[in-house]
């Protein structure tokens, strides 16, 4: 098992969730928390420890995006017009590691972090190498050519056939090309696990 492997099943174990649909995260079948007290189960939350996992649940979903950011995310979504909770959703999913994730140009969003990082994504025919950088609706999202193979053999040796491909991108496995159509609501998005970013604007608005 990898250390990246390691680190994203710590992660659903910790929230109790498998948090990514992977049928290989241990918390399958060790559904209680890791450490020597583990087993005596998840303790019932109070309001508050309810509204923090929902932001940890969210947060971590997107390979751990640090508190700054997030919160800056959540503070522009409150600045756009419309429901706060389905405009935030609308600009993690704009992200350019988001995409590259949703496309399956990497196994896991972790690796599409490394793999923007490592220059070799390429918007609207430019290198883009930052993860956090916001794909602009009906802007086109590729692997660069001399990466195709590589890449490709990457997914080849870990399928994705557990995530299902969004409405909201039009993707073309074989050329590495995905097109933005439009920022999704959160009934677009194919979470494996049910998020509630009503309790997040709840968590940031106390």
């Amino acid at each position: 098992m990898t250390k990246r492997n390691n680190r994203k099943f710590g992660i659903s174990r910790r929230l109790g969730v498998n948090l990514w649909g992977n049928p290989k995260d241990p918390v399958v079948g060790r559904n209680f928390p890791p450490g020597q007290h583990g087993t005596t189960g998840y303790k019932k939350p109070t309001d508050y420890g309810i509204q923090l996992q929902a932001k940890q649940k969210l947060k971590r979903y997107y390979g751990s995006i640090n508190e700054r950011q997030f919160r800056g995310i959540y503070q522009e979504a409150a600045r756009r017009k419309g429901d706060t909770s389905e405009n935030m959703i609308g600009l993690l999913e704009s992200r350019l590691d988001a995409i590259v994730y949703r496309a399956k140009f990497a196994p896991t969003v972790f690796a599409a972090r490394q793999i923007v990082n490592h220059k070799h994504i390429l918007v609207d025919g430019k290198p883009v190498n930052i993860a956090s950088y916001r794909v602009k609706p009906g802007q086109v999202v590729e692997v660069r050519e001399k990466s195709r193979e590589r890449l490709g053999g990457i997914m080849a040796d870990h399928p994705c056939n557990e995530r299902p491909d969004p409405e909201y991108l039009e993707i073309d496995s074989k050329k590495m090309t995905v097109k933005y159509n439009r920022m999704p609501l959160l009934g677009d998005v194919p979470y494996p696990v049910n998020m509630e970013p009503n309790l997040v604007i709840e968590f940031y608005s106390r």
